[in-house]
């Protein structure tokens, strides 16, 4: 296995993946489209723990993750884990640490950067998946854009040279107080194709997902046996009661 290294992001890039302020996203929005992601596929896993090291970890941490953790899970040689993923470490047990500091991010952002350890339990695949495929133009934010789904979000679009820029259309509704967005329309491409771009996304959120839970596969996998056991033992603890009682009756 090989990871593919991506070019370092810009210093825009090297900002914030997941800037996500701390106020809850508006109670009405557009509908949130599946991630489809697979937390069973380590070759998608793989993937994103390239576009996080490449495109997270500049700001965001995973304190709840340590390294040789996900180089096991993900079956990634350590010597590949070391030269191509751990860009503020070069201790394989530590945990994912950024080196930007809270008061820096206050400083630039206005919020502390979020750890992403738990961010996908906290919000959900289907929501990070939207969310990243949703910021659109805005002169009238401090970033230059907005995002549909988390409005006001504090967050640049660190991934525009990947996606490209795109403008949201809103239309007026009756008996609506404010537009409501209808679809998005290109600006400027990007160096994916939309469909390539989705993927980038989904292999990141499926990545962010593993972190949150690195024992879920086999949790799952656990607990099919666990309840073909208990139904055995039902049925066995079924005939062996009925044999008991049989005398009885």
């Amino acid at each position: 296995m090989r990871i593919e290294i991506l070019p370092r992001a810009t210093a825009l890039a090297a900002v914030a993946l997941l800037l996500l302020p701390l106020a809850a996203p508006a109670e009405e929005g557009p509908s949130l489209p599946p991630a489809g992601n697979d937390v069973r596929n380590r070759d998608s896993l793989q993937r994103g723990a390239r576009n996080f090291m490449n495109y997270c970890s500049g700001c965001h941490s995973a304190k709840f993750v340590r390294y040789n953790r996900v180089a096991a899970d993900l079956g990634i040689p350590e010597a590949e884990l070391k030269a191509n993923l751990m860009f503020t470490s070069d201790k394989s047990f530590d945990t994912i640490q950024s080196s930007l500091s809270a008061a820096d991010a206050v400083k630039w952002f206005g919020i502390a950067t979020p750890d992403l350890s738990l961010i996908a339990r906290a919000r959900g695949t289907d929501y990070l998946y939207a969310y990243l495929r949703s910021f659109y133009a805005d002169a009238s934010r401090p970033t230059g854009v907005n995002n549909v789904v988390l409005p006001g979000t504090a967050m640049p679009h660190v991934l525009v040279d990947l996606q490209g820029l795109q403008n949201a259309v809103f239309k007026s509704e009756a008996g609506e107080a404010t537009p409501v967005f209808d679809h998005f329309e290109p600006v400027a491409p990007g160096r994916l194709s939309r469909e390539q771009y989705d993927e980038f996304v989904r292999d990141t959120v499926n990545f962010l997902q593993y972190i949150g839970e690195p024992i879920e596969v086999k949790r799952r996998n656990l607990g099919v046996w666990v309840t073909l056991f208990l139904m055995a033992f039902t049925a066995f603890a079924y005939l062996l009661n009925k044999e008991y009682w049989r005398d009885v009756h």
